[in-house]
């Protein structure tokens, strides 16, 4: 009875284990979603900044505003496009650490499921001989 009992919580264990992993794999989904609109954007910012790059001083540079085309200085877009670049690259940095914290509990929590199942086998096993 004492082993029947051992094996019901090492089953109850393994199933919150499981639930676990499960939510730590779709933060990774999650966290590689992100990370892709971040990369599309820092790619769409750095082909703005070489286009900006291109023009000369006295040329007319417009920002869109809601529904209107605002005059914008051309050192200002720069700018504001640079420091756009430098925040992505740093959310992307955060995401990155992010994302290896995440997938080091996915292995630990793996580990530890593969554990638990080996312990149910072998209690089930010594159950099983009479």
């Amino acid at each position: 009875m004492a082993s029947s009992a051992a094996l019901r919580e090492l089953q109850r264990d393994l199933e919150s284990q499981a639930n676990a992993l499960s939510k730590l794999q779709k933060d990774i989904a999650k966290n590689h979603r992100v990370r892709k609109q971040y990369t599309i954007q820092l790619g769409e910012n750095e082909l703005v900044l070489k286009e900006l790059e291109l023009l000369n001083e006295n040329a007319n540079v417009y920002k869109l505003i809601g529904p209107v085309l605002v005059k914008q200085d051309l050192a200002e877009a720069k700018a504001n496009v640079r420091k756009r670049i430098e925040y992505i690259s740093a959310e992307l940095k955060r995401l990155d650490g992010t994302l290896q914290d995440l997938e080091d509990r996915q292995n630990n929590k793996k580990d530890s499921i593969v554990k638990l199942q080996q312990k149910i086998q072998t209690l089930q096993a010594g159950k099983a001989k009479p």
